[in-house]
């Protein structure tokens, strides 16, 4: 399995070197924190493209 290129032990090698900088009770804030920036991120994304079909559909 890849993801990004990305192998199962180079994921497990960065995830662990995550731990050792962040510890283990800031990693789930680290994550929540991500996880509601990418979805702000999508949100908005689908707002502006929203916005230009609107803008591209002819008025009546």
């Amino acid at each position: 399995m890849r993801i990004f290129g990305i192998g199962i032990q180079e994921l497990l090698v960065i995830l662990l070197i995550l731990l050792l900088i962040f510890g283990a009770t800031r990693l789930p804030e680290i994550g929540r924190a991500l996880c509601k920036t990418i979805k702000e991120f999508k949100k908005s994304v689908k707002d502006i493209n929203s916005e230009d079909e609107e803008k591209k559909e002819p008025k009546k």
